[in-house]
């Protein structure tokens, strides 16, 4: 019986000098530590994954569409890309390029500006609410909560659709909500 729990101690005690050793190893067999490390200026997160085989997510309808590039250099002004691949669902009202453009003269702009960042992101939040509906289904609606904390107006003219005046031109389903194309900028109250 002494044997076996001899055997057995010395068994213990090789398998964990040769776990030390292969860590030693490992941890003195890297040439530059500084490689392995990141970078502050590193965009992480969920966003930054690349995904080919799931459903795109809101953040990615509007990075693949050439009539939003205004927008996703706002969202990436504001730091926002990963709010918007999270799970959801999340509705999206999308200005496109041309309603930023139809903006005052310099707006854009200057909200692209990193000491305007927060107030860039406030409004950016005002274009998103909690919810998958479709066009159709938001005509039942009289108001949506945005997640800026705010209401807009759900307003339906024939078979037009407007939130906060802006009129929904086109919808996109994605994999953690709804893209609805808008052809105006919804700008909050405050």
């Amino acid at each position: 019986m002494k044997t076996i729990f001899k055997i057995l101690f010395v068994s213990v005690f090789i398998l964990l000098s040769s776990c030390k050793t292969e860590t030693k190893n490992e941890t003195t067999s890297t040439e530059d530590p500084a490689v392995e490390e990141t970078t502050d200026t590193e965009k992480q997160g969920q966003a930054f994954l690349k995904d080919d085989e799931s459903r795109p997510t809101v953040l990615h309808i509007a990075i693949g569409s050439p009539d939003h590039s205004t927008l996703v250099a706002a969202v990436q002004a504001a730091e926002l890309e990963n709010v918007l691949v999270n799970t959801g669902p999340l509705m999206v009202f999308a200005p496109t390029n041309d309603a930023f453009a139809a903006l005052p003269e310099g707006t854009v702009e200057d909200l692209l500006k990193p000491e305007n960042k927060e107030k860039l992101a406030y409004i950016l939040k005002h274009h998103v609410t909690p919810g998958n509906y479709t066009k159709d289904f938001l005509k039942k609606f009289k108001s949506l909560g945005q997640a800026s904390n705010e209401n807009i107006t759900v307003e339906v003219k024939g078979d037009d659709v407007y939130v906060g005046g802006a009129k929904i031109i086109a919808s996109v389903p994605a994999g953690n909500g709804i893209v609805h194309v808008v052809d105006k900028v919804i700008l909050p109250e405050n």
